[in-house]
């Protein structure tokens, strides 16, 4: 019983190790990124290609798609195209609320534009370099500077 509790202290006092420690420098722990990912018309993914790149993105990529329902559900909802674009884009954390504000209030009020969007964390970023292109920040600077 005393061992659990000395092993649960260790543990406790690592965990706030960690929360107090600093950093190093090569590690950026500000602006995460995220993978946004959205589904739109393909008739619209232009505009929405110019919509998300007003909130620093600065590499996108988009997949041509095809909807699934087949036709004699789109004759049913009286829809007459299921011909799909899914664009990928890196988003800094801090952009999405802003971004998926301005998604949903084009996917309800522009005609046919539809749409879907959402997130995935990215857990790592292979140097500073990319790191910094991807997050459109300017500032950061080479992990070895001679």
């Amino acid at each position: 019983m005393e061992k659990a509790k000395k092993k649960i202290a260790a543990v406790k006092e690592r965990i706030a190790n960690k929360r107090e420690k600093q950093p190093d420098k090569n590690t950026v722990s500000q602006n995460r990124l995220e993978l946004l990912v959205a589904i739109v018309n393909r008739s619209k993914t232009e505009f929405f290609l110019d919509l998300i790149q007003s909130f620093d993105v600065n590499m996108q990529s988009v997949v041509l798609a095809h909807g699934t329902a087949d036709a004699k559900m789109l004759e049913l909802f009286g829809l007459n195209n299921s011909d799909k674009s899914v664009i990928f884009g890196v988003i800094q954390e801090d952009k999405i609320p802003e971004a998926f504000a301005a998604l949903d209030d084009k996917f309800k009020t522009i005609k046919n534009g539809k749409g879907i969007a959402y997130t995935v964390p990215l857990t790592g970023v292979i140097g500073t370099l990319i790191f910094g292109f991807l997050s459109n920040n300017r500032m950061v600077k080479g992990e070895q500077e001679k």
